[in-house]
């Protein structure tokens, strides 16, 4: 353990030949970071300024893709600090802030992307209610708690984890995620069972939740007119798509990381930059390539700037 003015420190041990590829990490991970912020920005700027984007479909993607620049800002730059450091430390404090912040974007997505099922769902299945349910007010309410429900189960859990014992003081990892149940002296029963019932509520329910708004709507268009399932598969595979790359990188966070298992540093180190890239750049590449709307501003903004 390192100790500077009682400060409990955390060293990152998930980085392979940091020594030899330094700059080539670095190099790397900058522009992944800027071609993540420049891609998200650009489609939350298209939605803001076109009047025809002022739909909650378009709002709950712009809130999606504000998600993914809120989870990069909480990774990315710590990453770049720590490739030009000779050690890559954090304090036990601030870890414990980045994985709030980690999880707490983590749970907004899924929340989010409820939401975004549970719109397509009354725009396909209801679509003369849809005025009406679809109001402003219910989609304040549902932005406002996409966020503040898993800031709140995650704030618990950095509670439970700030009053632990640590007798390890070195991840496996590059930044502080899951693998910080590993540096406890003892197992704590409390944290097992708050994080099996947090990873339920705000990941398995909402997807729960799309799966099953996302059955009805196939059924329901099924048998209606072949314009009408066009339609429906055109806005619902968007969505389907995020849900899929979103849940595997949620396994390989919850489940992987939790088994330790024999992987080498190579390997983890390779998944782990695969989970943090595919999220926040996946995201505005689907919804700028398949939703019609988008993909047509962002054409025309492509032509203004040649």
């Amino acid at each position: 353990m390192d100790v500077e003015l009682n400060v409990t420190l955390v060293t990152f041990g998930g980085f392979a030949e940091l020594h030899k590829y330094r700059y080539l990490y670095f190099v790397v991970i900058f522009t992944l970071y800027i071609l993540i912020l420049c891609c998200n920005s650009t489609i939350v700027c298209l939605i803001w300024t076109h009047k025809n984007l002022h739909e909650p479909m378009y709002i709950f993607i712009a809130a999606l893709l504000i998600n993914s620049v809120l989870y990069s800002m909480t990774i990315y730059p710590k990453l770049l600090s720590d490739v030009l450091s000779e050690k890559q430390i954090i304090s036990y404090p601030l870890c414990l802030f980045q994985g709030f912040l980690y999880y707490t974007s983590a749970g907004s997505e899924f929340l989010l992307l409820a939401a975004m099922a549970y719109d397509r769902y009354v725009s396909i299945c209801k679509p003369l209610q849809y005025p009406v349910i679809m109001n402003r007010i219910t989609i304040y309410v549902c932005l406002i708690l996409a966020w503040i429900i898993p800031a709140f189960e995650t704030s618990v859990l950095g509670v439970l984890y700030s009053n632990v014992k640590l007798c390890s003081f070195t991840l496996t990892g590059i930044f502080c995620n899951n693998s910080i149940y590993k540096l406890q002296c003892v197992q704590s029963v409390a944290i097992s069972i708050y994080g099996v019932v947090m990873l339920i509520n705000i990941a398995l329910l909402p997807m729960l939740f799309i799966l099953f708004t996302y059955i009805r709507i196939l059924r329901i268009s099924y048998h209606c007119c072949r314009e009408t399932r066009r339609k429906a598969l055109k806005t619902c595979l968007p969505h389907l798509l995020v849900l899929v790359n979103f849940s595997c990188f949620i396994f390989f966070d919850v489940i992987i990381v939790r088994l330790d298992s024999d992987l080498s540093k190579t390997v983890r180190l390779t998944l782990t930059f695969q989970s943090i890239l595919f999220r926040p750049l996946l995201n505005p590449i689907i919804y700028g390539l398949k939703m019609n709307e988008i993909s047509k501003h962002l054409k025309i903004l492509l032509c203004l700037v040649k």
